[in-house]
This record gives structure tokens, sequence and C-alpha cells, in this order.
């Protein structure tokens, strides 16, 4: 019985680290689209006051989160992932780990990313204007879309941490996730 608790123990260590290789060999050749949880930030429930417009009633990055977007940028260049473009939900700490990972210049704020609200009419919007979004691209780097994990889940079904990526692509029913990449 321990050397099966042992087995698996061993082996949920190493699915993380075979997913993000199988990601990472994805993205070296360009031509994807990540989906990418924002960096670390505290707290789990927007303040009653919350505005998408500012920041200060919003939850946003932490130092470590800073710390990581930085390191997500880095990793990323260090492993040859050309990135063509960057798509980032309005929120403000989706917008600064992008921009701490990509630079400034290169990140596009793109409002279907944003947070599901109540309007449901409005959602089905986002989701087919995100989807819409990844089936247009075809550029030879890599597209990466930053969100928070409501807009995630609602467009792949899949749970991401803080500061982790999904490789997805348009199939018929929405997207499917090809890979995923944990930076911590």
């Amino acid at each position: 019985m321990i050397r099966i608790l042992i087995t698996l123990a061993l082996i949920s260590l190493t699915l993380p680290a075979q997913a993000t290789e199988a990601g990472w060999a994805l993205l070296r050749g360009g031509g994807h689209v990540v989906l990418m949880r924002h960096a670390y930030a505290l707290g789990t429930v927007e303040p009653p006051n919350f505005d998408i417009e500012k920041c200060g009633t919003q939850r946003n990055l932490s130092e470590r989160g800073r710390h990581q977007a930085r390191r997500i940028g880095s990793l990323i260049a260090a492993r040859g992932a050309p990135v063509e473009r960057v798509l980032s939900s309005r929120l403000c700490r989706a917008l600064e780990t992008a921009r701490l990972a990509f630079g400034a210049g290169a990140v596009e704020a793109f409002a279907p990313l944003d947070p599901p609200g109540e309007d449901e009419t409005a959602n089905a919007e986002a989701l087919a204007a995100t989807i819409e979004a990844v089936h247009g691209y075809s550029g030879s780097g890599n597209m990466v879309m930053v969100a928070d994990l409501p807009a995630i889940k609602a467009l792949t079904g899949h749970k991401t941490r803080e500061g982790e990526a999904l490789i997805v692509a348009p199939d018929e029913n929405g997207l499917v996730v090809l890979g995923r990449i944990v930076f911590n």
C-alpha cells in the first residue's frame, strides 16, 4: 500500500512538469494562442465598490505577483517562445501582469476578456468575441491573452493557478486545451 501511495505521489509531481514541457514545445514553433491567468494578487473577491476603470477598487498584484509577472516574461523569452500579440482583460491585475511580462507597449486591452458579469447576453457576446479572436489569429509568433479565472473557466472549462497558462485552439465547441505551462 505504501508503494502505491509513493508511486502515485511521484506521478502527480511529474505530471505538471511533463505538461509544462509539452506546452513549451508547442510555443517554440509559434502560431499558438496562450490563455494565461494573471499573476498573484491578494484576496479572492473583488471589493463591493469594484469598478473596472479604477485600479483602487480592484484586487491588484502583490509584490510577489509583480515578481512572478516579470519572471513569466523572462521565461518565455529564455525558452525562445516568440510573442507577437498580447491581449489583456481590462482588470488592472491582468493589465499589469501583461505589461510587466511583455512590455507596456505590446499590450492591448481587450474587453471581451473581462470577468463575466450578470448579463448573460453580454457574457455570451464576450465569449464569442474571444473565440473569434482565437479563430482569427494566424501570426507566426504566439498570441497571449491575459485574463482572470472566471473568464478562463468560461472559455475552456479548466481552472488555472495564478500565472499559469493554457495553450488553446478553436474547435467546433469553442476552445480546446492543447497544453499547459506552470510558471511557478
